[in-house]
């Protein structure tokens, strides 16, 4: 399967993929586990030199979002019921790696796994979520477009 199939084509336009600097790197069938790399803005820094509370869930939440969609070639995406998350320490300005995991997938619950990474392996934060699977939305089908 390609990545094409499960990373979709309208993704590089979407609004939140700018604003994270979101770019698909790879999915490993094996462990179910998708990995991103994200360009950390000034944007998206407080005056503590660290990226804010809140976006660090929305890195968190597209990686392991892009977990299920791969586990589904593209034709599911959850929709989140809750997400939890660790911040262990401050995420520079700059790259950012995010590996996101499929723990299991249900026909009503999914369990997903999540963590931020420096390029150097140093750990930023980590999360879980249980969410719903539901149809990917497209633009087109949400009327965005």
């Amino acid at each position: 399967m390609s990545e094409a199939a499960f990373y979709p084509d309208d993704a590089g336009q979407s609004p939140h993929t700018a604003l994270l600097g979101s770019e698909f790197i790879g999915w490993d069938e094996g462990t179910q586990t998708a990995t991103m790399r994200f360009t950390v803005k000034r944007e998206m820094t407080t005056w503590r030199g660290g990226v804010q509370g809140g976006l660090v869930a929305g890195y968190l939440d597209d990686v392991m979002g892009y977990a299920y969609v791969a586990s589904t070639g593209g034709e599911m995406a959850p929709l989140n019921l809750e997400l939890s998350m660790s911040l262990i320490r401050l995420i520079p300005e700059g790259a950012l790696i995010g590996k996101g995991r499929v723990v299991r997938a249900g026909r009503r619950v999914i369990f997903l796994e999540g963590e931020l990474l420096g390029e150097d392996g140093t750990l930023y934060a980590r999360s879980t979520s249980t969410a719903i699977p539901t149809p990917r939305p497209t633009p087109t089908t949400t009327g965005m477009v």
